[in-house]
This record gives structure tokens, sequence and C-alpha cells, in this order.
């Protein structure tokens, strides 16, 4: 679409935010708006140098430019619900016990957009949220709560992708697209009038794949679904194919996560480039829905008095490490995308610190002027990108040099724990002992194919001692498994004599139904015995 492509080229020529100007003091009298867009599965190494080679994103290059990038920020856990609790609240997962995509926060949680409400900001939500309890597919909850059966079953279709053979075809994602309009018609008559100042969130579901109705119940999501216009954005060339230990070799919850996704079966190279074309070409359409908020800023004279933060709730493995969804602690699940731009905010600033989705909620109220709660997990990034707020905040307030990142849901066979500081990234399993931990130096194998923990015992032994003072994992991971077989228990005796046909029919059903009664005495093995974690 021309018209779109004629308004980036205005957009990165906006005479309203002169070099410098984003460095600006914001003044007393006011405080700015805040606009937030987090989109679904963005894998954050795309908005950097070399990931941002492979496909054009000109409004998230855009905010690069006339903002503050940082280079690495994380998931505090790689799925859905679990990650945006923490960012809406501001506390790690094990904290709020959001578990999986079923059990977030409570309904009535205050988060941070409740306490800018309250402290005068004009306040809307657009798009997807789910950070609250009670959603997703029954599918969804049961493979999380039966993760350590002893089982081993395919919960996903295989990867495929869909064109759409239109090169005119700009709106793929019709319901994201829908959401963007509402919120930039929200900023054309309301927030326009307003004299108090506004924050507006937009949740977008795109990057994240579309379902597959093959897979069963709820479908489940392995296509990866765009447009000619869209694919013609990604540069081909630049596509890595990712290198893939054998499965004999796989660490054995890698193993467990590759089966159970569907992705162990045999891949051609131009499968698994088309995979990853068409995941870029979601990502280029997801920066033109960014686009359009930035461009109606700016075209309403709001874009100098706001400040706008673009983020993800986690990464896509896109066949990286023989997987793709998230459900990992992998750079590509669990990297995410984290902009800021606009008053008070430096301009051109890459920030290498290790920051995290907690770091969202205290971000927001110090841009707003709120005193902090005592209690969050996470630190305001200001006193990281810009040199006049750091005058203002106390040493103590610095962001400590890690990020903890923890995972409980399905896909993976064992509560997972990732402590990643300057150039390392620990990776603990479940009771600390029973499977064995992974240590990457990314600076040396940023792909992370070479696991060093043994290699590096008192590095392991280091970072190990410095994960249990921040988490207690072992008891977090027995509190996770009493939890999931008091929930299946509960689901179990809810839905009475209809059991065995509901189990046959979710996501699993195609491995299930070949030999149901032996997965059913799995589960009625499991229920009985003790709780501590199964040794993988």
């Amino acid at each position: 679409m021309l018209l779109l492509w004629v308004s980036v080229v205005a957009s990165l020529a906006l005479a309203v935010l002169a070099p410098g100007a984003g460095e600006q003091r914001r003044g007393a009298a006011k405080a700015p708006n805040v606009v937030l867009v987090v989109s679904d599965s963005f894998d954050g190494r795309l908005t950097f140098h070399p990931g941002s080679q492979v496909v054009k994103l000109p409004f998230i290059n855009f905010m690069k430019t006339r903002g503050t990038s940082f280079l690495n920020a994380y998931t505090n856990s790689p799925i859905c619900c679990p990650s945006r609790a923490a960012m809406w609240s501001g506390l790690f997962t094990h904290l709020t016990e959001s578990w999986n995509n079923f059990k977030g926060l409570d309904p009535n949680y205050t988060t941070w957009m409740d306490v800018m409400e309250r402290h005068g900001y004009r306040t809307q939500k657009f798009g997807k949220l789910d950070y609250t309890s009670g959603h997703h597919s029954i599918s969804n909850r049961v493979e999380a709560w039966t993760r350590d059966v002893a089982f081993l079953l395919r919960q996903e279709g295989r990867p495929v992708v869909n064109l759409i053979r239109n090169r005119t075809k700009v709106r793929v994602m019709e319901r994201d697209w829908q959401n963007t309009d509402k919120a930039v018609n929200w900023l054309r008559k309301e927030a326009i009038n307003y004299t108090e100042p506004f924050v507006i969130y937009l949740g977008l579901n795109l990057p994240h794949p579309y379902p597959s109705p093959s897979s069963g119940e709820n479908f489940g999501s392995s296509t990866f679904h765009t447009s000619l216009y869209w694919l013609e954005k990604v540069s081909h060339d630049a596509i890595k194919i990712p290198k893939w230990s054998p499965l004999s070799e796989m660490h054995p919850v890698d193993y467990y996560s590759s089966y159970t996704k569907n992705c162990t079966g045999r891949f051609t190279k131009k499968e698994i480039k088309n995979i990853r074309a068409f995941y870029y070409a979601m990502c280029a359409e997801t920066d033109a829905m960014l686009g359009e908020i930035i461009l109606a800023l700016h075209q309403l004279d709001l874009l100098q008095k706001t400040i706008v933060i673009y983020s993800s709730d986690h990464g896509e493995l896109a066949m990286e490490h023989r997987q793709f969804y998230k459900m990992s602690m992998y750079e590509a699940s669990a990297h995410v995308p984290l902009l800021m731009m606009g008053p008070g905010i430096k301009a051109g600033l890459q920030v290498s610190n290790v920051v995290s989705l907690v770091d969202i909620y205290p971000t927001m109220l110090d841009i707003a002027g709120i005193p902090l709660p005592q209690n969050l997990s996470g630190y305001s990034l200001l006193s990281l990108s810009s040199e006049t707020f750091k005058n203002e905040h106390k040493v103590k307030n610095l962001h400590p040099p890690w990020i903890l990142s923890e995972f409980h849901g399905c896909n993976v066979n064992a509560s997972t724990y990732m402590l990643r500081t300057n150039h390392w990234k620990y990776i603990a399993y479940s009771d600390g002992a029973s499977i064995l931990p992974q240590l990457f130096d990314l600076s040396l194998d940023p792909d992370e194919l070479t696991n060093v923990a043994v290699k590096f015992p008192e590095i392991t032994y280091s970072l190990d001692q410095k994960l249990r003072s921040i988490i207690n994992y072992p008891k977090v991971s027995a509190s996770v498994h009493q939890y999931n077989k008091e929930q299946f228990i509960k689901w179990k005796q809810s839905i009475g004599q209809n059991y065995s046909n509901v189990i046959a029919n979710l996501r699993w059903h195609q491995d299930w139904q070949k030999e149901p009664s032996k997965y059913e005495n799995a589960i009625d093995q499991w229920l009985k015995t003790h709780m501590n974690p199964r040794a993988v």
C-alpha cells in the first residue's frame, strides 16, 4: 500500500522531534502522556544488528533513532499470561503464582494503570490483555497440569506456512487492525480533548502464529500466515538456517519440548526458511500497526507530549533449537523488544544493561511522578534511558546486573529458571538436582549451542547460588507440582463420566487415541505418587 510507505517516509522526516529534543526534561506543570504497545511473540533481537537486517521495520527504527532501545530486555516468563501478569503487576511470576496460561492475576488486581488513574491520568485499554486467570483452552490447562506424567504426546500441529498471494493485501490480521483503529480513533476523538494526561495500552496478537484446525481442541496455533505484501519486506538472503543438535544429544527438557511441539520429524531447509520468512513478515505487519499509533500522535500534535513504549510478552523460536512457539529460555523465546521515546527520553541511546518486563510497572509510575511501592520486583528504566533522569534516582534504585525469568507451563516437563547476567545465561530446572543445568556464554555462543555448565563448575555454582538467593526454586517447583495435581483432580471431578472422552479429544488426540488406556493409566499412576519432581 503506497500510502503506508509515504506515511513512513513522512514520519522519518518529522520536524517535531529535532535531534536532542527527546532529552529535554518534562515540565513540572503536567506529566507526559504515555502510550504502551505490546505485541505477542516478537523476537527482540530483530530490533538491533544483525537481526534488524532480515526485515524492514521502519517504525521500530524510527523509535530507535528518536528514543532509547534496550538491547538486553527479557520476559519474566516465556508464555502469554504469566509474562503479562508480571508486566502488569511488577512482580516476578512466583510471587503472583501465575503458573500457566490459566493461572494469572486476580481480575481485581491493582495494576500500574489503576494507580495512574487514581493519580489523575485518563486511561484506556484496547486489544489483547491476557493477564488474569481463567482463560485459554482446556487443552492448554491440562497439558500444563500433566507435564510430569510419564508419557510423551504431540500437543501441537506441525508448524506450517500459509500465504495470501496478494501483493496489495495489507490487513492480514484483521482483529489486530481493528483494535489499532479503535486506539487511533480514541486518540483522535477522546484523548485530544483531555486537559489531563492520558495513558493508553494497545495489545496486539501478532506476530503470534495462527490457529491450525488440524491439531484438535481449540486448534492450537502452528500456522505462520501472511501475504505477499508483507513477505516482500523480508530479506530472504539474510535469513539464517539455525543449527540443530541431533535428537539424541538434546537436553532432555528440550527434547520433550520439541516432541510435544511436533518438531522432531524431518524438516527440509526450505520449510525452515519459509517458516522463518513468514514469521518475519508477520513482524513487519506488527511494525505497521505500531506506526499507525505513532503517525496519529504526530498528526494530532501529541508526539512531543507523549512517551511511547513498545515491547512484547515474549519471543518466538521460529525453528531455532528444533522448536517453534516460546516456552523456552533460549534467546529467540525469552529476548523481547523494548523501546522508549518521548519527552525526557534520550534519543539514539542503546542500553546494554539487562532489564525485564517487571520494570514496566515502576517505569510507568516514575513517568507519572508517582512514588514507587517498595515491594516491586522491577526497577524504573528512566535511570537508564536519560541522563537528565539519572541524577534524580538514588543508587539503591538502580537496576541490578541480572534478571530472572521462570516457566511452569505446558510443553516443558520441569519448572525452569533463568538467571541472565552480563554475558552469562544460567538455566536451572526443577529441584536443581534431578535435571542437569545449562550455562551459555552469550558473548562467544550467541546461538546457545554449547552448554558449558560442566566446563565451568565454579561459575555454574556461583550463578546457582545467586539464583537461590533471589528465589528458592526447589521450593517453588514443589509448589507447582502440588498445584498441578490439585487442579487436575478438580477438573477431572468436574467432568465426571465424560472424563475419558474429553481427555482423549484434546490437542494430543492424534497420539492419545492410539492407546487411550495406556495414557489414562499413566495419569492414574502419577496421581498416586509423591510430590517430588520426576527425574527426566
